[in-house]
């Protein structure tokens, strides 16, 4: 592997970028929460995911880019069933009986998923002290987080759906890791946008059928959503679906991507600061001790790749010194 060059990037564009992914994608979980007082959870992400995916497939369209390619449009149904179907799905759901700061504070856990599943660098990533560490942190966050709610379900009746949303909630943010792997392994190496586009719309097709299996739509009535729930949708559709994850693709360009994951860090203390001064949610003492042990386990988790991959790249540096080659 030759020494790389970044084209490179203007410094506030790349600001901008990281201010967008932090805070937009760190405010999505309140902004469910708004969008599913009125409209059914599964109806709700229906509508997000199909009409930001049928937005994005036109202007990719505008843009004169490749659209249909089977094997392509394959491999993103797959990843957006894991992503958005199963691992956004799940958020969804759960923020119907859970805070939207506990349940951002959960799904911030799919880095520990990302190492845990990671077939290709098993071996790599539990011969490493660090990795391990970062593991075991990583559970006792999760065990901190989960065993006061638990608790308090089991002692309250009729709240079983409270430890059914945590559940429900763990498995999303193993999905949301597995189909980051995915696309991360098996990439088409076509447009970013036009894979994103696929994998919208794909989520977004499935969750019609879902919300109709489930009953959704046997009291529902278009009539009685209020005018901020539709508000909080189109925020979904726009900014969270549209334009963060625009930023989102473009930074991996520009930025290392241990850098670029650093939101997984921000996104949480967004959403757990929204949740309290605009949703009067509240988090226990023990939940903000679960937070830290949990960003503390993702931190450790990204120092160990970070060094693995800058050990990697010591010895192709030195086998090719005096070769550079630019990244267009």
């Amino acid at each position: 592997m030759p020494n790389t060059i970044r084209r490179p990037a203007s410094a506030a564009m790349v600001i901008i970028a990281f201010s967008i992914v932090y805070i937009v994608w760190g405010s999505t979980y309140f902004f469910i929460k708004v969008a599913i007082r009125d409209i059914p959870p599964l109806l709700m992400a229906c509508l997000r995911f199909s009409i930001a995916g049928f937005l994005l497939l036109t202007w990719c369209a505008i843009r004169g880019e490749k659209l249909f390619n089977a094997r392509n449009i394959s491999r993103a149904i797959i990843g957006g069933m894991l992503l958005l179907f199963i691992g956004n799905g799940a958020v969804v759901l759960s923020e119907k009986f859970l805070s939207s700061s506990l349940v951002a504070v959960i799904a911030s856990t799919s880095p520990i998923w990302v190492v845990l599943l990671d077939r290709r660098n098993r071996k790599d990533n539990f011969s490493d002290k660090k990795t391990i560490v970062g593991l075991a942190v990583g559970f006792v966050g999760v065990i901190l987080l989960f065993i006061e709610s638990a608790v308090q379900a089991m002692s309250t009746p009729g709240s079983g759906w409270i430890i059914l949303s945590l559940g429900i909630l763990m498995i999303g943010a193993a999905s949301w890791a597995g189909g980051s792997l995915y696309a991360k392994y098996y990439s088409t190496g076509e447009s970013q946008s036009v894979n994103a586009s696929w994998q919208m719309l794909s989520a977004g097709i499935a969750f019609m059928p879902a919300s109709w299996l489930s009953g959704e739509w046997k009291n529902f009535h278009w009539q009685e959503v209020g005018s901020n729930s539709w508000l909080a949708l189109l925020y979904l559709v726009t900014m969270g679906s549209l334009i963060a994850y625009s930023a989102y693709t473009w930074l991996l360009k520009v930025r290392p991507a241990v850098q670029v994951s650093t939101h997984a860090y921000v996104n949480p203390v967004v959403a757990v600061l929204l949740g309290i001064l605009l949703a009067n949610e509240k988090m226990t003492a023990l939940q903000f001790t679960g937070l830290a042990v949990v960003l503390i386990s993702v931190l450790l988790l990204n120092l160990a790749k970070y060094r693995r991959q800058e050990t990697v790249a010591v010895i192709p540096k030195k086998a090719n010194q005096g070769k550079v080659a630019c990244e267009i």
